[in-house]
C-alpha cells in the first residue's frame, strides 16, 4: 500500500482506538462492583481511567505523532540514565509508595504512577540509539555487542526485581532481546542470552517462596484452589462460564468480588464470561492484526533508529498482551501485568497511547513499499 508522505497510518490508528473503545466498555462493566465496595461510586475507576489515562494519553499521542524521533538517537546514554533513575526512585523515602509487598509506585502531590511504564519507553530509545551507534558489524564482536548489552540489561533487571516486579522484568527483557535480534545480533549471542535467561528465571523463582508457589500453581492449579490457586481457578470459571456467546454484557458473576483484579490483569476473563468465546476470539484477532500492522512498518522505515524503536514498541504491546492473556488461560504463570489499552491503570494507558503516538510518527515517515525486482 502506498501512502502520501506526511500521513499517519490510519488503519493502525483505527485498530488501536477500537481496542481502547472496547476496553472502556468492558472496564465499565467489570469495575462496577469493586468500585462500589471500595469507593461507593460505580463509575469511579472508569472516571479515573479517562481522566488520568485516556485524556493525557491522547494528548501525548497527538503531540508525539508530529515529532521526528530520529535526532533522539544521539541521546541514548541519557535515556538509559533516566531509566535507571526512575527505577531507583521507587526506593527513595518520601516519594516511594508501597502496594502490598511491591515497591513499584511513586507518589507526588497526591498523584501516583508506576515508573516502570515510563522506563519501558526510555529503554527502547536507549537500546535503539546504542544499536545505531555500535552498528551491525560492531554487534558481531561479543566484546562490543554482547557484553555491554548484558551489562545494561542486567542493571535494569536487577533494579526491577528488587521492587519486585516480575512482570515488568519479563516485558523489559522481551523488548531488549527483540530489538537486539533485529539489530543484527549473531545467533551465538542469542544462545548465550537464552541460556542466561533460563538460569535467571530459575534463580528469580527460587529466591522467593511466593514466586515458587505461583510457578507450582501454574503446573498444578488444582492443588490449592482455595489458596494460592484461587485466582487462576476463578479465572477458569469465568472463561468457562461464558461459553460461545457469553452471559451478556454486564452479567458477569465473577466480577462480584469472586475473581481478584477484575479491572486489572483479570479483565480478559470477565470479557470472556460476558461476551463469550466468539467475541473474545474476534477481539484477539483485532489485537493480532494491530500488532502485525505495527510490525509491517519495520520493512518500510528508511533509518535504523526508527526501525529499532518500532520493533521495541510492538514487542512491548504485543509481548505484554501475550503474557497477560497467557496467564489468564493457564499457558504461563501469573505475572500481574495489565492488558495494554484495556486494563485499569492510568499511567499504563497514558504511556501506551504515548508510545502509539511515536508509532504514528514513524508511520508518517515510512517509505512506500517498493516492488520486488
Amino acid at each position: 500500500m502506498r501512502r502520501r508522505a506526511g500521513n499517519v497510518d490510519y488503519v493502525l490508528l483505527a485498530m488501536m482506538l477500537s481496542i481502547v473503545a472496547i476496553g472502556f466498555v468492558v472496564l465499565t462493566s467489570a469495575s462496577g462492583p469493586v468500585a462500589v465496595q471500595r469507593y461507593g461510586d460505580v463509575f469511579l475507576l472508569v472516571k479515573r481511567q479517562a481522566l488520568f489515562g485516556l485524556l493525557p494519553g491522547l494528548f501525548l499521542m497527538l503531540i508525539l505523532s508530529h515529532v521526528d524521533i530520529r535526532p533522539l538517537r544521539r541521546y541514548f546514554g541519557w535515556f538509559m540514565a533516566a531509566a535507571v533513575l526512575l527505577l531507583v526512585s521507587v526506593f527513595i523515602p518520601g516519594i516511594a509508595a508501597d502496594w502490598g509487598t511491591s515497591r513499584s509506585w511513586i507518589g507526588i502531590g497526591g498523584f501516583s504512577f508506576q515508573p516502570i511504564e515510563v522506563v519501558k519507553l526510555m529503554v527502547i530509545f536507549a537500546f535503539a540509539g546504542w544499536f545505531v551507534r555500535v552498528g551491525g558489524r560492531g554487534l558481531q564482536d561479543w566484546r562490543l555487542g554482547l557484553v555491554p548489552f548484558l551489562s545494561g540489561l542486567g542493571i535494569l533487571c536487577g533494579l526491577i526485581i528488587k521492587q519486585p516486579d516480575t512482570g515488568g522484568l519479563m516485558v523489559i527483557g522481551l523488548i531488549a532481546v527483540a530489538m537486539y535480534l533485529v539489530a543484527g545480533a549473531p545467533w551465538r549471542d542469542m544462545g548465550v542470552i537464552f541460556s542466561l535467561g533460563v538460569l535467571g528465571i530459575y534463580a528469580v523463582i527460587k529466591s522467593a517462596p511466593y514466586r515458587f508457589d505461583r510457578f507450582m500453581t501454574f503446573l498444578h492449579p488444582e492443588l490449592d484452589p482455595q489458596g494460592i490457586g484461587y485466582h487462576i481457578n476463578q479465572a477458569y470459571l469465568a472463561i468457562g462460564s461464558g461459553g460461545l456467546l457469553g452471559l451478556g454484557l454486564g452479567h458477569s458473576r465473577q466480577k462480584y468480588l469472586y475473581l481478584p483484579e477484575v479491572a486489572g490483569d483479570s479483565i480478559i476473563a470477565i470479557m470472556a464470561e460476558e461476551l463469550g468465546f466468539i467475541a473474545l476470539l474476534l477481539f484477539l484477532l483485532l489485537y493480532l492484526a494491530f500488532c502485525w500492522r505495527g510490525l509491517s512498518l519495520v520493512k518500510r522505515v528508511s533509518d535504523d533508529f526508527s526501525r529499532y524503536v518500532a520493533v521495541g514498541l510492538m514487542a512491548w504491546i504485543g509481548g505484554q498482551a501475550i503474557l497477560n492473556i497467557g496467564s489468564m488461560v493457564g499457558l504461563m504463570p501469573m505475572t500481574g501485568l495489565p492488558l495494554p489499552f484495556v486494563s485499569h491503570g492510568g499511567s499504563a494507558l497514558m504511556m501506551t497511547l504515548a508510545a502509539m503516538g511515536i508509532m504514528l510518527s514513524i508511520s508518517r515517515r515510512a517509505d512506500a513499499v517498493k516492488k520486488r525486482k
